[in-house]
């Protein structure tokens, strides 16, 4: 029984291991990729350290070979850069790039070494991008497309959880290769849907089209419902986001409510609203009340910056105030949720005056939305 809890403690603990030298060297790349130039520096880098951290002895010629012969007739001399080595067998060959390079136009090199060798595994990357190869498609001959891409400057959880399958410790050919076809359709789907949204297509557009419309669907008809078809879709996106951020909010304030009295009122008395900040939210309810109604119009403090928003919800936020003593700047809401705020430097808050079309927009975009909402949820 001790034999098995020090077993499973010491699975979980290489695990959160591995997890952590992952997002290291994360951060890592994404200080130092611009002052790696060459493929010699990106290997000592960045992709020698991705052979450690997934648990092989670089420095050992059992685990790693370096320039291992991979010429198929043995004529030209031709080398992968790295191979991993399991009971004396490539099972993974490493081809590397420098970092600046694009790596769409390299993968022809590996689909020869990959033919000559019994490795069951194609690595191309530049150590920043990393795309995982096999041979779904015909045994032997390397798909034209990788079934795996991490990104070492996006990492998500799920691509962790998929690099650790290359670990020597977790290792299992049989259970990557079962979902190697699965992700390989899985990342097409995602990124056909992607463009999709982004940009509908003809015949995307068309499929929706005829769903709504009787008769023959024409060019004209396909014209005129693609921008339809766009914003249906981001409507849908922004619903999805808007549920989410209900069912946060529902949790957190489910969470605030076991807090104590004390630990709340030391918190709210770590803020403290400005009078500066008070004169700004006048001078933002004295622009509004030029075209709206502002009765309807309410200010938070946070300790990073000063919200003001519309129909009592920070949802529906007009405008983002940060007024530090040498640094004033407002951040107004993007029109797509995308996230790509706009930030304008203030030299004072009588600058806001200055920015009236702004603070309209904003205000009309809130007061849009919101009543959307309503019309979707009565």
């Amino acid at each position: 029984m001790l034999s098995l809890h020090y077993c499973i403690t010491n699975q979980i603990q290489r695990a959160m291991d591995f997890k952590d030298a992952i997002l290291q060297l994360s951060e890592k790349i994404v200080k130092q990729k611009e002052m790696v130039a060459t493929e010699e520096a990106t290997k000592t880098a960045f992709i020698l350290p991705m052979i450690n951290a997934l648990g092989y002895d670089v420095f050992d010629p059992t685990e790693v070979v370096p320039e291992m012969d991979c010429d198929l007739i043995k004529v030209k001399g031709e080398k992968i850069d790295y191979a991993i080595l399991k009971d004396g067998n490539p099972i993974m060959l490493i081809e590397c790039k420098d970092s600046k390079q694009v790596l769409d136009l390299h993968s022809t090199q590996l689909q020869k070494y990959f033919v000559a060798s019994k490795s069951r595994f194609g690595v191309l990357t530049n150590g920043v991008e990393w795309r995982f190869y096999t041979d779904i498609d015909k045994q032997n001959i390397m798909d034209i497309k990788p079934f795996l891409v991490v990104s070492m400057l996006d990492l998500s959880n799920d691509d962790i959880e998929q690099l650790k399958k290359f670990h020597k410790a977790y290792y299992n050919e049989q259970e990557i290769i079962s979902t190697a076809n699965e992700l390989k359709y899985m990342t097409e789907i995602k990124a056909i849907v992607q463009k999709e949204i982004s940009n509908p297509s003809p015949l995307f557009v068309k499929y929706f089209a005829k769903q709504v419309c009787s008769g023959c669907v024409w060019q004209s008809v396909i014209d005129q419902f693609t921008p339809f078809v766009k914003q249906a879709f981001s409507s849908v996106i922004n619903d999805i986001i808007q549920d989410r951020l209900n069912s946060a909010i529902k949790n957190e304030e489910q969470n605030t409510e076991t807090l104590t009295t004390n630990k709340t009122d030391l918190e709210d008395s770590e803020i403290v609203t400005t009078q500066e900040e008070l004169d700004a939210f006048e001078i933002v309810k004295a622009i509004l009340s030029e075209k709206y109604d502002i009765s309807d119009i309410y200010y938070k403090d946070f300790k990073t910056y000063f919200l003001i928003y519309y129909a009592k919800e920070p949802y529906w936020w007009i405008c983002r105030l940060s007024l530090k003593r040498y640094s004033k700047s407002i951040i107004f809401p993007d029109k797509e949720h995308s996230g790509n705020y706009e930030k304008v430097e203030l030299s004072s808050i009588n600058e806001l005056y200055d920015l009236r079309d702004k603070l309209w927009e904003a205000m009309r975009l809130q007061v849009e939305r919101k009543d959307e909402w309503d019309k979707k949820h009565k």
